[in-house]
């Protein structure tokens, strides 16, 4: 049986190379292996080991590896892959030394922000420091930390990109900052150590993606939809379906995360998503038309209200590094629910061990 993922997985492997060669007998720790980024990370690098013979290994650490091994038994028993058990705020370093660390715990979650904010900021704060720590004291050359267009805090509407440069924040009075004010001091942090240290950091600030992994059943609007479309519809947007997004597919996403660790600027932040703008209506009738189903909005917009926005330029990661996003949101839509359906019908509940070489 193919690996369901293996189109996605060639395209990373031909959009990466040559940068794939920097890997070779690599040794890398990573933090969020578990979550939506992690997995994609680890399918990714591990299809890159197998068709480059690179020879690398990974340490994932997670809070239970157990866990793990239900949800990706083919990522979690691979022979390149050690599992690490431990919280991201006080975890032990692990024996031997590493050459490339990827800091991508603390993945976005609307529940944690909104009902334990000074637990998500602290995780934030405090993982990014230790997992600093573990990059200077290991002789890490190069170091990845993944944060968000939360940095920037609330878009002007009359923004239609917001870019690296863009000076606004998070309001610091308002609780529901915790995750952005995170974001930043996490940055900081990965900025200080760059100039006091040497570290070859570099920052990925993320927008809005979707894809295999992705979760149906928080707070993403995109998952949401996938959802309701898989369960035969009706689509239905909560709000009034007015803001803006864009998505990166996870592939793509992919190519962007290798590239900016292995040839980013150090202490230099790049924006990571697609400039494709759409109203969140307009994500809901997209995918209810792709599969069929009806869909529906629950609120009629407020006349004369600005719309939201949350879109990101990504003039600097195409300029300065060539990147692209091919896979355009239908196509992303496509793929997704795809995957999706084949889980559903038990055609492909998670590939095996030997789906990936």
């Amino acid at each position: 049986m193919a690996n369901p993922l293996a189109d996605d997985l060639d395209h990373v492997l031909a959009q990466v190379d040559p940068l794939w060669e920097d890997l070779r007998g690599a040794r890398l720790f990573l933090t969020g292996g578990t979550g939506f980024f992690g997995c994609w990370l680890l399918e990714s690098l591990l299809w890159a080991d197998a068709h480059r013979r690179l020879g690398v290994e990974v340490v994932v650490l997670t809070r239970s590896p157990a866990a793990f091994a239900r949800k990706a038994p083919h990522l979690a028993g691979h022979r390149a892959v050690r599992l690490y058990e431990g919280d991201v705020r006080s975890f032990a370093d692990p024996e031997g030394t590493f050459t490339h660390v990827i800091h991508a715990a603390t993945e976005a979650s609307a529940a944690l922000n909104a009902e334990a904010p000074r637990i998500m900021f602290e995780t934030i704060v405090e993982g990014t420091r230790r997992t600093l720590d573990l990059a200077r004291r290991s002789g890490a050359s190069r170091f990845l930390l993944t944060s968000s267009g939360a940095v920037y805090g609330s878009q002007p509407a009359t923004l239609t990109h917001v870019g690296e440069d863009y000076p606004g924040a998070p309001d610091p009075t308002d609780p529901r900052s915790a995750y952005g004010e995170g974001k930043r001091v996490a940055e900081h942090l990965a900025a200080l150590e760059c100039h006091a240290h040497g570290l070859g950091a570099v920052i990925a600030r993320c927008f809005a993606f979707v894809g295999p992994y992705l979760p149906l059943d928080i707070h993403f609007a995109v998952g949401n939809f996938v959802r309701d479309a898989l369960a035969g519809g009706p689509v239905r947007v909560a709000g009034d379906g007015t803001p803006w997004r864009s998505y990166q597919y996870a592939a793509d996403l992919m190519v962007w995360l290798w590239s900016i660790l292995l040839r980013g600027v150090p202490g230099r932040s790049y924006n990571v998503g697609s400039e494709e703008a759409l109203t969140i209506g307009d994500v809901a009738r997209r995918i209810a038309e792709a599969e069929g189903v009806a869909w529906g909005i629950d609120r009629e917009p407020i006349a004369g209200a600005l719309a939201t926005r949350y879109v990101p330029s990504t003039a600097r990661a195409r300029d300065e590094l060539g990147l692209a996003c091919p896979i355009g949101f239908d196509d992303a839509i496509a793929r997704t629910v795809r995957w999706h359906r084949n889980r559903i019908r038990n055609l492909v509940d998670c590939p095996s061990p030997s789906l990936v070489p």
